[in-house]
Protein backbone atom coordinates (compact mmCIF):
# COMPACT_ATOMS: atom_id res chain seq x y z
CA UNK A 1 0.00 0.00 0.00
CA UNK A 2 2.92 2.36 0.78
CA UNK A 3 4.29 1.70 -2.71
CA UNK A 4 1.03 2.83 -4.33
CA UNK A 5 0.88 5.97 -2.19
CA UNK A 6 4.47 6.85 -3.05
CA UNK A 7 3.79 6.28 -6.77
CA UNK A 8 0.71 8.53 -6.65
CA UNK A 9 2.62 11.31 -4.87
CA UNK A 10 5.48 11.01 -7.39
CA UNK A 11 3.09 11.11 -10.34
CA UNK A 12 1.25 14.15 -9.02
CA UNK A 13 4.48 16.03 -8.37
CA UNK A 14 5.66 15.71 -11.99
CA UNK A 15 2.43 16.84 -13.69
CA UNK A 16 3.24 19.84 -15.95
CA UNK A 17 1.95 23.19 -14.74
CA UNK A 18 -0.47 23.60 -17.69
CA UNK A 19 -2.09 20.28 -16.84
CA UNK A 20 -2.12 20.87 -13.10
CA UNK A 21 -3.92 24.21 -13.42
CA UNK A 22 -6.94 24.05 -15.76
CA UNK A 23 -7.04 27.86 -16.10
CA UNK A 24 -3.41 28.08 -17.20
CA UNK A 25 -2.73 29.62 -20.60
CA UNK A 26 -1.03 27.55 -23.28
CA UNK A 27 1.01 28.78 -26.21
CA UNK A 28 -0.89 29.42 -29.44
CA UNK A 29 -0.05 27.17 -32.41
CA UNK A 30 2.72 28.61 -34.56
CA UNK A 31 0.98 27.98 -37.88
CA UNK A 32 -2.47 27.47 -39.30
CA UNK A 33 -1.50 23.89 -40.19
CA UNK A 34 -0.65 23.20 -36.56
CA UNK A 35 -4.10 24.49 -35.55
CA UNK A 36 -5.90 22.37 -38.15
CA UNK A 37 -8.14 19.56 -36.96
CA UNK A 38 -6.42 17.16 -39.37
CA UNK A 39 -2.81 17.27 -40.56
CA UNK A 40 0.02 15.06 -41.79
CA UNK A 41 0.50 13.64 -38.29
CA UNK A 42 -3.13 12.53 -37.86
CA UNK A 43 -3.57 8.75 -38.14
CA UNK A 44 -5.31 7.82 -41.39
CA UNK A 45 -8.09 5.99 -39.54
CA UNK A 46 -8.96 9.24 -37.74
CA UNK A 47 -9.08 11.13 -41.03
CA UNK A 48 -11.24 8.47 -42.67
CA UNK A 49 -13.67 8.55 -39.74
CA UNK A 50 -14.67 12.09 -40.79
CA UNK A 51 -16.47 12.11 -44.17
CA UNK A 52 -15.19 15.56 -45.19
CA UNK A 53 -11.63 14.76 -44.18
CA UNK A 54 -11.80 11.43 -46.03
CA UNK A 55 -12.98 13.19 -49.19
CA UNK A 56 -10.13 15.69 -48.88
CA UNK A 57 -7.61 12.89 -48.36
CA UNK A 58 -8.95 10.92 -51.33
CA UNK A 59 -8.66 14.05 -53.51
CA UNK A 60 -5.08 14.74 -52.42
CA UNK A 61 -3.80 11.15 -52.26
CA UNK A 62 -5.98 9.02 -54.55
CA UNK A 63 -6.06 5.35 -53.68
CA UNK A 64 -4.65 5.54 -50.17
CA UNK A 65 -7.93 4.62 -48.47
CA UNK A 66 -8.71 1.87 -50.98
CA UNK A 67 -5.21 0.37 -51.01
CA UNK A 68 -5.19 -3.38 -50.48
CA UNK A 69 -2.97 -2.96 -47.39
CA UNK A 70 -4.94 -0.08 -45.86
CA UNK A 71 -5.92 -2.18 -42.82
CA UNK A 72 -2.21 -2.68 -42.08
CA UNK A 73 -1.23 0.99 -42.19
CA UNK A 74 -4.42 2.82 -41.18
CA UNK A 75 -2.98 3.56 -37.74
CA UNK A 76 -0.12 5.49 -39.33
CA UNK A 77 -0.05 9.13 -40.34
CA UNK A 78 0.99 10.33 -43.78
CA UNK A 79 4.28 11.52 -42.26
CA UNK A 80 4.92 8.02 -40.94
CA UNK A 81 3.77 6.34 -44.13
CA UNK A 82 6.07 8.39 -46.36
CA UNK A 83 9.01 6.32 -45.12
CA UNK A 84 7.43 3.29 -46.82
CA UNK A 85 5.86 4.98 -49.85
CA UNK A 86 8.22 7.83 -50.66
CA UNK A 87 7.64 7.33 -54.38
CA UNK A 88 3.90 7.96 -53.93
CA UNK A 89 3.99 10.42 -51.02
CA UNK A 90 6.28 12.98 -52.59
CA UNK A 91 6.80 16.40 -50.99
CA UNK A 92 4.36 17.84 -53.52
CA UNK A 93 1.65 15.29 -52.68
CA UNK A 94 2.16 15.83 -48.95
CA UNK A 95 1.99 19.61 -49.35
CA UNK A 96 -1.30 19.25 -51.23
CA UNK A 97 -2.65 16.81 -48.62
CA UNK A 98 -1.68 19.13 -45.79
CA UNK A 99 -3.41 22.06 -47.49
CA UNK A 100 -6.68 20.24 -48.15
CA UNK A 101 -6.78 18.61 -44.72
CA UNK A 102 -6.27 22.03 -43.10
CA UNK A 103 -9.49 23.25 -44.75
CA UNK A 104 -11.60 20.61 -42.97
CA UNK A 105 -13.25 22.11 -39.90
Amino acid sequence: MKTIAIAVVAAVSIVPAATAHPGAQTAAPATAAAAAKFNLDTPLQDIVADARAKAALDAAVPGVTTHESYEMFKGMSLNQLKAYAGDKLTPEVLTKAEAVLATVK
